[in-house]
C-alpha cells in the first residue's frame, strides 16, 4: 500500500475576459486574457493509473460519476497517456471547493489540479509552462490556474504558443469578495454560450479589439498598484463581454436580478468613496474587486443586503501545489 498525494489548484477570475474560441479542438482563444488567482476557491485532485483497471473512473466529492463527465476526463487523460506512452486506465479522485458551473471558475481549478496530478502520477518531466498548455486542453481558463497572482493567457496560434504566463505576483493591497447568491448550475454552459455568441452576435466582431485595448490599459495599472484604474477597466471589460450575449441569436444572459442588485450595491458603495468594482464571468455571481485591507469593512456594509454566508472574501492565491490532503491505502498498482 502507498499514499496518494492530492494536488491543489485555485480558481482564477478574469479581469480581461476570455470569450470565444479561434480553435475549438485545441481551445485557442480569440484574444489574450488576464486573471487574478484566488485562494478561497480550489480543487484537490489525485490520480492513480493502474495496470489492471478496465476503464477510467471519476470520483467527485465522494460520488462515482458516469456518462459525459467521465468521458470528458478520459479524453483529457489521453493527452497525458500519450506523453507517457502508457494505456493504463486511471481513477481520478477530486474534491471541488467551488460551486460548480456558477461562474466561479470551477473548471479552471479542476483541470489545473488534474493536470498537475497527472504529471505527478506518471512521473513526467514537464515545467509549469508546458503544464499550462496541457491544462488548457481541459478548460481554457485552467491554463491560468497553473500560476498564482495576476496571469496572462497568450492566445497563440498553436498548442505550444497558447500558454499562460505569470504577470505580477499580486502581493499588494488587492483582494476580491465573491457574492454567491446562486449555487445552481447555469442553463447555458460557457462553452455553448461562447459558440453562440461568436457565430451569431453582431457585437462580437468588436470584442477582440475591446479586449486588446483593455488589456493594454490594465497592465500598467497593475504594476502601479492602482486599484481604481484596474477596477474601472475590469468592470468595463465584464460589461462588454456580457453585452455580446444580449445580441446573440437567440439572445441570452447569465446575469439575474440578484446580479444586478449586487452591481447596484457596488456602485452605491463606490459613490460613497470605496474602491469597489464589479466583475462577472459566465454566471450570475458577482465578484467585488477591492483593497484587501478594506474587505472586512466592505463585507460589513454588504451584510445589510446579503446573507453573511454568501459573502466570501479571498486573498490572492498561489499556483498549483501539493495539497495537505493525502489519501491512504491506495493500491500499489499505481505508477
Amino acid at each position: 500500500m502507498s499514499d496518494l498525494h492530492f494536488w491543489r489548484a485555485h480558481t482564477n477570475i478574469a479581469l480581461i475576459k476570455y470569450w470565444g474560441k479561434a480553435n475549438d479542438e485545441l481551445i485557442l482563444p480569440m484574444n489574450n486574457s488576464l486573471s487574478l488567482t484566488l485562494d478561497a476557491f480550489y480543487t484537490d485532485t489525485a490520480v492513480c493509473f493502474a495496470a489492471d483497471q478496465a476503464d477510467d473512473q471519476l470520483i467527485l466529492d465522494g460520488q462515482v460519476q458516469s456518462g459525459a463527465e467521465t468521458q470528458k476526463i478520459s479524453a483529457f487523460l489521453d493527452h497525458f497517456r500519450e506523453l507517457a506512452q502508457t494505456d493504463r486506465r486511471a481513477t481520478v479522485i477530486s474534491y471541488n471547493h467551488v460551486p460548480t458551473a456558477a461562474g466561479l471558475a470551477s473548471s479552471a481549478s479542476a483541470f489545473a489540479a488534474l493536470a498537475a496530478a497527472c504529471r505527478d502520477a506518471l512521473g513526467l518531466t514537464m515545467d509549469d509552462r508546458t503544464l499550462s498548455t496541457m491544462a488548457r486542453l481541459g478548460s481554457g481558463s485552467a491554463s491560468r490556474s497553473v500560476y498564482g497572482g495576476f496571469v496572462e493567457w497568450l492566445k497563440g496560434s498553436d498548442h505550444e504558443s497558447s500558454v499562460a504566463v505569470p504577470f505580477d505576483d499580486g502581493q499588494w493591497d488587492i483582494g476580491m469578495i465573491a457574492i454567491v447568491n446562486d449555487h445552481h448550475a447555469k442553463n447555458i454552459s460557457s462553452r455553448d454560450g461562447m459558440k453562440r455568441t461568436v457565430t451569431t452576435s453582431a457585437f462580437y466582431q468588436s470584442w477582440p479589439e475591446i479586449a486588446a485595448k483593455d488589456l493594454e490599459a490594465i497592465k500598467p495599472a497593475i504594476k502601479a498598484h492602482d486599484i481604481d484604474t484596474l477596477g474601472m477597466i475590469a468592470e468595463h471589460n465584464a460589461f462588454a463581454m456580457h453585452a455580446t450575449t444580449l445580441t446573440a441569436e437567440p439572445a441570452f444572459s447569465y446575469l439575474t436580478a440578484d446580479t444586478w442588485h449586487a452591481i447596484h450595491m457596488i456602485q452605491r458603495l463606490r459613490n460613497a468613496g470605496w474602491s469597489v468594482y464589479a466583475t462577472m464571468d459566465a454566471g450570475p455571481n458577482v465578484k467585488v474587486i477591492c483593497r484587501q485591507s478594506e474587505m472586512a469593512q466592505i463585507i460589513h456594509l454588504l451584510e445589510d443586503e446579503f446573507a453573511s454566508d454568501s459573502l466570501i472574501p479571498s486573498q490572492v492565491g498561489g499556483g498549483v501545489q501539493l495539497s495537505p490532503e493525502v489519501l491512504n491505502e491506495v493500491s500499489a498498482a499505481c505508477l
